[in-house]
């Protein structure tokens, strides 16, 4: 079967401002974003692209688009259900605001308990999620052979809940898997199982080093800024 690219979407404009973007319209790549989309055709250089799949969220969009510019033959597709988690009511508002709400603890401890109020449960998310992958690993080993190799652009929750998928883990603990934006996580599916052979890899290691304010025992929600 396939291996499946996940690319988390470059910096955002929501993320430097620490908002819960989800599917609010207009969020765009930030300068730092555009420029770690522009990188991404040299760092994939090496890889037989076969198809391109991302969100339709703008930021996800933004990134991949480097990539087709620089591979005007290789086939790009929208597909809904890898689209940020929708966050229903909390979709736009501060996370330092969010972290006093009682379901933050559940977000956070217990998140396949989790549903966010007028939007979905994480459940869903993954479940979604997965199912697209699923449905795509199909179509692109029928179209291009088991050996194909294809990228999806999507977001932070999604591409934690699919490597936690991958790996056979309940989703309460998928929190304990990090990607930071435009870093680059790859799967590669066999008949029996899967296997994770890249994690959130940047190619920069920057964002290990000791900062003035501790990341702190919380993951974020949505995925965070990345490094500095």
């Amino acid at each position: 079967m396939p291996t499946l690219i996940l690319v988390r979407h470059g910096r955002s404009t929501a993320n430097t401002e620490g908002l819960l973007a989800g599917w609010t319209p207009g969020v765009a790549l930030d300068e730092r974003g555009a420029a770690q989309a522009a990188a991404l055709p040299e760092r994939l250089a090496a890889l037989p692209l076969s198809d391109i799949v991302a969100s339709p969220l703008q930021r996800c969009q933004e990134t991949v688009r480097p990539l087709l510019d620089a591979r005007p033959g290789l086939r790009a597709h929208t597909d809904e259900r890898i689209g940020e988690c929708h966050y229903g009511d909390w979709s736009g508002r501060k996370l330092a605001e969010l972290k006093d709400e009682p379901l933050m603890e559940v977000v956070q401890a217990h998140p396949s308990a989790a549903a966010f109020p007028g939007g979905e449960s994480m459940r869903a998310m993954q479940t979604r999620a997965a199912e697209a992958v699923r449905e795509w690993n199909a179509r692109v080993e029928r179209d291009h052979g088991p050996d194909a190799v294809y990228l999806m652009c999507s977001h932070g929750d999604i591409i934690k809940s699919l490597v936690a998928e991958a790996l056979g883990l309940h989703l309460d603990l998928f929190q304990r898997i990090s990607v930071e934006p435009c870093s680059v996580t790859a799967i590669r599916y066999t008949r029996l199982r899967p296997f994770l052979v890249r994690l959130g890899d940047t190619g920069d290691f920057a964002s290990l080093a000791p900062r003035q304010e501790p990341p702190g025992d919380e993951a974020t929600v949505g995925g965070g800024a990345g490094a500095p």
